[in-house]
């Protein structure tokens, strides 16, 4: 009680001072822009209850959430595209049908996002210069894409210098407040760095010596995305990590745990191949593959497209892309791990360490059992039947 008491205490202090900084934008503020979009203050209270429970903080803190939510336009943002299909600027944008999420980072200030911005060439260039010297210290930097790193790094240039992406983000990183590493190709390298990496594909964290946050996912859900935001708004620090610094709050629990068919592994009821009797009656996907039971991410209860649906519910595994070299490790995607030819999840780290802590031969172990408990569950239901 005298945590939380603390908190809120802090986060308090934190929302007055920056209500006393002027808004980025000053023709409109985030609530008269809501409600031009039609959106009711009962809506908005309820989105904000969701995100504070997300963020996994007392109900007490809604209030302050939804007041972080109407501050935001405080924050300029600076988003850089590395090597990417900028399917997660996609999945925060929704411009098929913008959410309350959205909505907000579509108007606190982005001072520089390639995809939605008008500008471009050297009028580009000129604007992601003044936006750095402008908020020198105040803005969030967000980057998108693997990095071609080294002897590489011209295998990936921007703008009318001819600028590499390595040096883009090294000093845009440099006078950030706080960074975050978007989707799994900026968290941990993601496609482009799968074997044989020609282009020497590297996540943000190995570019820039500052602090980086990941967020990752193929693409990540876009409550990740602006719950850091919102986190960092409340706080002003960055969000408890697991050991690949992923945010706790989002990926402290693996697909596995919160899975819709989590009965149906429990009771040995397998999907044999796709298509089949038990893919009708929405039988687990172990045996065609679902990496679920590796992969620390909380698709399973945010899901995707206006939460109407995720992978699993559609009928295919999960393949594992929040987790490092995912592509690599995770591969073949309708193999279940056990049955795999070659490497090893994750080298022996084990995702069970990332958020337990735990010894790093956990995975290795829920690897073993994971495949135990299947090959039993339906040898125990064969029995039944016969």
């Amino acid at each position: 009680m005298e945590r939380t008491q603390e908190l809120f205490k802090k986060a308090s202090q934190r929302l007055q001072e920056l209500s006393s900084l002027p808004a980025i934008r000053e023709d409109k503020n985030i609530p008269q822009m809501l409600e031009e979009k039609g959106i009711e203050r009962r809506d908005f209270m309820k989105w904000a209850g969701a995100m504070t429970a997300m963020l996994s903080l007392p109900a007490t803190f809604t209030p302050l959430t939804a007041k972080a939510a109407e501050l935001a336009d405080r924050l300029p943002v600076i988003w850089l595209h590395m090597a990417e299909c900028t399917g997660c600027s996609e999945s925060l944008l929704r411009t098929d049908g913008p959410g309350i999420d959205s909505l907000i980072f579509d108007y606190i200030s982005l001072e520089y996002h390639e995809t939605v911005m008008a500008a471009a060439g050297w009028q580009a260039e000129h604007n992601l210069e003044h936006a750095i010297e402008k908020y020198k210290g105040r803005y969030v930097l967000m980057v998108e894409g693997g990095i071609p790193a080294g002897s590489s790094e011209f295998y990936l240039t921007v703008g009318p210098h001819g600028t590499t992406g390595a040096e883009h983000a090294r000093h845009a990183s440099a006078n950030a407040a706080a960074i975050f590493a978007i989707g799994s190709c900026s968290s941990f390298g993601g496609v482009q760095a799968a074997r044989p990496n020609p282009t020497n594909a590297q996540p943000l964290s190995k570019v820039t010596n500052k602090p980086v946050i990941n967020v990752p996912g193929c693409p990540p859900s876009e409550k990740n995305i602006v719950g850091n935001v919102l986190h960092f708004i409340l706080f002003g620090t960055l969000p408890s990590v697991d050991a690949f610094n992923r945010p706790m709050w989002a990926y402290g629990l693996r697909i596995h745990d919160l899975c819709e068919r989590r009965g149906r592994f429990d009771a040995g009821e397998f999907v044999q191949e796709f298509g089949d009797e038990g893919a009708k009656k929405g039988y687990c996907l172990y045996k065609v593959g679902c990496k679920g039971p590796y992969t620390f991410n909380n698709c399973s209860k945010l899901r995707f497209n206006q939460h109407t649906s995720w992978p699993v519910q559609a009928g295919h595994g999960c393949i594992g892309c929040s987790e490092p070299d995912f592509w690599d490790t995770m591969g073949p995607f309708e193999e279940p791990v056990a049955n795999r030819l070659y490497a090893t999840a994750f080298d022996g780290l084990g995702a069970d360490k990332t958020a337990d802590k735990i010894g790093i031969t956990l995975l290795a172990a829920t690897a073993v059992g994971v495949a135990a408990h299947a090959v039993l569950s339906m040898m125990v239901k064969d029995k039944e039947n016969n």
